[in-house]
């Protein structure tokens, strides 16, 4: 039996990847700052799914928390199949009416954690000749949004260019951009979260990326409406795009 360690796995698009994961029957890790939360989950999904489930307290701001989960990786022993580098959060104010010390948690999460565990994982993966990535970006990447957008197109050059160094060794990597979701994000950034068309069910992101991920694709970008954005992206300019920075902010 395969497994699959997760990051920000309690709640959102990390417990949907729980959820789906588990119902294809493979083991879990799962990592998330709140203990007890954590604790539930994994016995909901054993009662659910009658798999394995570790848990993996964790806050991946601390250098030392995020060392557990890079040496839980990174054990030859108990291999992990499938990394999903998902946890995150956002911040609803402009670059300089935030700290310095909230912009560097959020570049700790977004950036920092996913090239260390991804470093953990690939040595293992490599070695075995098998193993994925997939790394949870988001269509923010392709606009000028500050710096959550810049954080999400480094996830995006990383994940292609790591998709196209291991995919010979049998590791697969992708990114998956979603958009507007129907998750806790929002609400932890105090950001009222819609209802219309723009906004995809977890259910239908995950099912998507999963199915992206069987077939190898290097990005995965779920719903019409977004790969739409993406390819207006290409087309209108930075300056235009960058007038819109403050959609799904308020």
């Amino acid at each position: 039996m395969t497994s699959a360690l997760i990051t920000g796995a309690t709640a959102g698009i990390g417990l949907e990847f729980a959820h789906q994961l588990a119902r294809r029957g493979h083991d879990l890790v799962l990592v998330a700052r709140d203990e007890a939360r954590l604790a539930a989950v994994a016995d909901e999904l054993r009662a659910a799914y009658a798999v394995e489930v570790e848990t993996l307290p964790a806050d991946l701001v601390v250098p030392e928390q995020c060392a557990r989960v890079e040496a839980r990786l990174a054990d030859r022993g108990r291999p992990v199949d499938l990394l999903v580098n998902n946890a995150g959060f956002g911040l609803k104010k402009r670059f300089l009416d935030n700290s310095v010390d909230e912009e560097q948690a959020m570049l700790d999460v977004l950036v920092t954690a996913v090239l260390r565990l991804s470093h953990a994982a690939l040595g293992p993966m490599t070695e075995r000749g098998r193993g994925g990535i997939i790394n949870v970006s988001s269509v923010a990447a392709f606009l000028p949004r500050g710096t959550y957008s810049a954080t999400k197109a480094w996830v995006n050059s990383f994940s292609e260019w790591a998709h196209n160094e291991y995919r010979p060794h049998g590791v697969k990597v992708m990114s998956l951009c979603p958009g507007f979701t129907k998750t806790e994000f929002h609400e932890r950034m105090e950001v009222k979260r819609g209802d219309g068309f723009m906004w995809l069910e977890p259910e239908f992101l995950v099912k998507t990326a999963l199915e992206d991920f069987d077939k190898g694709r290097v990005y995965s970008v779920p719903g019409a409406q977004y790969k739409a954005v993406r390819a207006l992206t290409r087309v209108i300019p930075s300056v235009v795009l960058q007038r819109y920075q403050s959609m799904g902010r308020k």
